[in-house]
């Protein structure tokens, strides 16, 4: 991976989103939504915005943190379904959502965007989640 020193995240994901780790080729993101468990993954490459200009190695490191991100993310929230999109129409930078979806949550059966407004974590829940998501991935990041 090349030029992560300019890497800066989009100022929406920014303001949107809680860091909770940097994961071997993208920044982990955690969506300040309690209606969801939600994560962003972003490649820390600057410019990028289509999953075709990662570099083939790259590609293959990012796939393989989506498989792991969505495993996580369905093991942690005892999801029904995981949904992962990368969407961009909003937010052009290049970002792999993971979503754990639950039959019952509050756009089930429908995709979360434009659902609503986002609800606030209350005090202390986002670092806890957050500690939770990052707990479990460096947990699998320390043994490979």
């Amino acid at each position: 991976m090349t030029d992560t020193a300019q890497f800066t995240l989009h100022p929406r994901l920014a303001a949107d989103c809680e860091v909770v780790m940097d994961l071997p080729i993208s920044r982990l993101l955690l969506i300040r939504d309690a209606r969801y468990p939600w994560i962003i993954l972003v490649p820390r490459h600057p410019h990028l915005k289509e999953l075709h200009q990662l570099n083939e190695s790259d590609y293959r490191e990012l796939a393989g943190e989506i498989k792991i991100a969505s495993q996580l993310m369905a093991e942690l929230f005892k999801a029904d379904k995981v949904n992962v999109g990368a969407l961009g129409n909003l937010v052009p930078q290049l970002h792999i959502h993971v979503i754990a979806r639950n039959i019952g949550d509050a756009a089930w059966p429908g995709p979360v965007w434009g659902q609503g407004e986002a609800e606030a974590y209350d005090a202390g829940e986002l670092e806890k989640r957050s500690q939770r998501i990052r707990d479990a991935f460096t947990k699998i990041y320390s043994t490979s």
